[in-house]
């Protein structure tokens, strides 16, 4: 019976220190992780949708809870102004989750530019949604409260050829961002009343 209850403690002795040595990688990490899905998976879009901004929007950044999640916002500077942010938001596609970065101009409501950030799609064919600028630029003057569609579902965006459902996944991210936008831009426009000019 002792050398069961030694066991027993050895056992819980070990896996306490496991987990510590794990949350303490984990904390030590979680910087460098940001930065490197900021620079190689959100950045390029980010970079692309806010090209003009006198700013990096990649540096001027902040946060805000919407329904108990973290939502980071990239502000783009235009006309010396915080006049536009960005996040990411999530649509269902063929192979998954796609992510999108949507922009918005606050003084329009209006979309600035939509990009793929992350996906499951086809190579070369669902993936087109992410490297084919026609289709992205479809999305730009929409009102980001308005229901964004595929014309098959009666909406204003044509589908990549060959990857309707992929489409229709990046026409969920932009509405989720529409819906998320309603919610968040007041905290949004609180954050940049103190924001550098």
């Amino acid at each position: 019976m002792r050398e069961m209850i030694k066991l027993f403690l050895v056992i819980v002795v070990f896996s306490a220190l496991s987990g510590g040595v794990l949350a303490a990688i984990q904390n030590a990490t979680q910087e460098r992780i940001e930065y490197q899905q900021l620079k190689f998976v959100k950045g390029p879009a980010i970079n692309k949708i806010l090209a003009g901004a006198t700013n990096n929007p990649i540096t001027d950044r902040f946060k805000v809870t919407d329904s108990g999640e973290e939502i980071t916002v990239f502000v783009g500077m235009f006309d010396n102004e915080p006049n536009v942010v960005a996040f990411e938001s999530f649509g269902k596609g063929f192979g998954g989750d796609i992510g999108a970065i949507v922009a918005v101009d606050l003084n329009t409501d209006e979309i600035v530019g939509v990009g793929v950030t992350t996906h499951s799609e086809t190579p070369g064919v669902g993936s087109r949604a992410k490297t084919d600028p026609s289709f992205a630029q479809q999305f730009e003057g929409i009102p980001i409260q308005e229901p964004v569609k595929v014309t098959t579902e009666g909406g204003q965006i044509d589908a990549v050829s060959g990857a309707t459902i992929t489409s229709k996944g990046v026409c969920g991210a932009v509405v989720q961002a529409g819906d998320r936008y309603a919610r968040i831009k007041n905290d949004i426009m609180d954050k940049l009343k103190g924001f550098k000019k």
